[in-house]
Formats: structure tokens, C-alpha cells, sequence
């Protein structure tokens, strides 16, 4: 590692929270000391920084938060660091402060603001990709991700439990706004007769096919796995579609919402969380800036930001399959 000059950064989460977050922050506040950096961790994202909004962090400072879910910086997302203005106030804020360098714990839209941050006023910036989607390009997975997930499998299982005591057809929506990553695994994980993503053109003679089958098989109980983004329509309207269908079906909706987002981080993301944390300290004292640290592979990799927002993780063809065969 080369010499590094850098002495002060700053760390906060931005957009949507995610199980693992504080790991993120632990890892960040620990590295930064052990290589003689102060750390001021920044409240409530962009809006803390425009504001001032600054507390000095220690080792200490972070002691009994890994297993906690949220974030203790707290997140919010920021309309006024949109404008030139907002951004001038927070490049204002960091020059007070002598904030050379930024870490910046969030999703697509943390990323962008902290790429413009950096083209603009040269503020050095490095991200972490903190997003229960799992949508971010340039790493295997994202923070959170594997805890909601595990969140969404366990909700499922109960929800089976009452379905097979009841014969009934249960719809389950599960988070994934543009991406189908939550819904696909956790379906396969939890024997959904159907798995609907956003990735894919499904249609409802597709999912009426299905439960066709599934009748012929002696298939008594079902659910349907629909991620929150399905192009089809809503979970509702393909609940009433069903059901005009097949008036016998006694039918079921779940809305798994914001159970998915809260809970401790699994072992998975508090391992990621702390890897990515340190990874980030370490890149920007080797220079690097407007670039996201990731893990592919097991290997920790920085990929510029530009990629990270513009490319995004596709899903895997052979899981689709897999969902298929494995439901009949």
C-alpha cells in the first residue's frame, strides 16, 4: 500500500436502510483508527452533510452495533443535495470540517450523488453497496440482501404451513422493485408453484398453465412468489384475476413490505459488511476515488461508479429453470 497523505473522512448511509449497515460502519470507524485517520460519521446521509449534521467516531464509538439492523447514522434521502446549491453547502461543510474523503454506504441513487460530488467539487469518494435488492453491478452481493432474504424464506414457510392446513392459494409479495432476486430465490427456496420477477415477460395464461398442472398433480395448496415490481400488474389484480378463473380457489395475499428490511444481519452480510467497510478505508488511502468496493469471487474488487449504476447484476438463467422443474 502506498503512503497515503489522507487524515479525516467521513462515513454515512444513504437511501433505503439494510441489515448489515452498521457492520459496514463498524468496519469503516476500526480501519480508519488502526491506520491513524479520524472518522466523522455524517447523520442522515446527504442532508447530514449539507447540515453539519457531524459526530466524531472512535472504536468505541461502534462497540455492540454489528449485530444490529437499521443504522445508527440514520437514513434519509436528500431533494436539496440534488441541486448545485445543496452540493456547495455540503462541499462547504467538508472544508469546514477538513473532510478530504468520503464513504458512502448506500444504493443507485447514493452512488450518483457521490459521483457528482466528486466530478464536481473533487471531493474523493469510495461506495459500498448497502441495497436489499442485490442490483448493484461489481459485486457478487450486496449488503442486506442475504438477511432479507432469509427473512423472506422464513415468512414464506409459515405462510405454507396455514396454506396446506387450509388447501389454500396464497400470493406472497416480496421487495424487489426492478429486480426479481429476493423473489426468485426465496421461491425455489420455499417450493413455490410460481415465481413472478420483473426480469421476465410473464403472462397470466403462463401462471394459469401453472396452476393447471399443479391441479393435475394433486397439488391441494399453492403459493405464488411475486416480486413487488412485476410488469403484470399488482398482486391484487392477479389475485382477482385468479380467482374469476377459479371461483373454488380460496385464495390469499401476504405482503411481506418492510419485515424484509429490518432484523439482525445474518453472518453472510455482517462478514460482506466488515470486508467491504475495510476495503474502503484501504482504497481510499491507496488514492482511489469514485469507484465502489465490492467482492467477487471472495475477492474484494473496485469497480467505478459510472458501471455500478449503469450496469446492473442479471439474473441467473439456470435458477429460472431450476424454479421450473423443481415445482412441478
Amino acid at each position: 500500500m502506498t503512503e497515503s497523505t489522507l487524515k479525516k473522512i467521513g462515513v454515512f448511509t444513504s437511501g433505503g436502510d439494510a441489515p448489515g449497515m452498521n457492520a459496514a460502519i463498524r468496519a469503516v470507524v476500526r480501519t480508519a483508527n488502526f491506520y491513524g485517520l479520524e472518522v466523522y460519521g455524517i447523520r442522515e446521509g446527504y442532508n447530514g452533510l449539507i447540515e453539519g449534521n457531524v459526530t466524531k467516531m472512535g472504536p468505541r464509538s461502534v462497540s455492540n452495533i454489528i449485530n444490529l439492523g437499521g443504522t445508527i447514522l440514520k437514513s434519509a434521502r436528500s431533494e436539496e443535495f440534488r441541486t448545485k446549491e445543496g452540493r456547495q453547502k455540503a462541499y462547504d461543510q467538508c472544508k469546514k470540517l477538513g473532510i478530504e474523503a468520503l464513504v458512502c454506504i448506500g444504493g443507485d441513487g447514493t452512488f450518483t450523488g457521490a459521483k457528482i460530488f466528486n466530478e464536481e467539487f473533487g471531493i474523493q469518494t469510495i461506495g459500498i453497496p448497502g441495497t436489499i435488492d442485490n442490483d448493484i453491478f461489481g459485486t457478487d452481493t450486496t449488503i442486506g440482501y442475504d438477511t432479507a432474504l432469509n427473512t423472506a424464506m422464513e415468512a414464506i414457510d409459515k405462510i405454507r404451513d396455514t396454506a396446506t392446513s387450509h388447501n389454500r392459494v396464497f400470493f406472497v409479495e416480496v421487495m424487489g422493485r426492478d429486480a426479481g432476486f429476493i423473489a426468485l430465490n426465496s421461491g425455489i427456496a420455499t417450493g413455490a408453484v410460481d415465481i413472478l420477477i420483473p426480469e421476465q415477460n410473464d403472462s397470466m395464461d403462463e401462471l394459469f398453465e401453472t396452476f393447471d398442472r399443479a391441479q393435475k398433480r394433486g397439488k391441494n395448496s399453492s403459493i405464488v412468489v411475486v416480486a413487488e415490481g412485476e410488469t403484470l400488474g399488482n398482486i391484487y389484480d392477479l389475485a382477482k384475476e385468479t380467482k374469476e378463473k377459479y371461483p373454488h380457489y380460496d385464495i390469499r395475499i401476504t405482503v411481506l413490505g418492510h419485515i424484509q428490511r429490518g432484523g439482525s444481519p445474518s453472518c453472510a452480510d455482517r462478514v460482506l459488511a466488515s470486508r467491504l467497510g475495510f476495503a474502503s478505508v484501504i482504497g481510499l488511502m491507496e488514492g482511489k476515488t469514485n469507484v465502489m468496493a465490492g467482492m467477487r469471487s471472495n475477492h474484494i474488487v473496485y469497480t467505478p461508479i459510472e458501471e455500478a449504476i449503469k450496469k446492473h447484476n442479471t439474473i441467473n438463467k439456470d435458477l429460472l429453470q431450476v424454479s421450473e422443474i423443481l415445482a412441478l
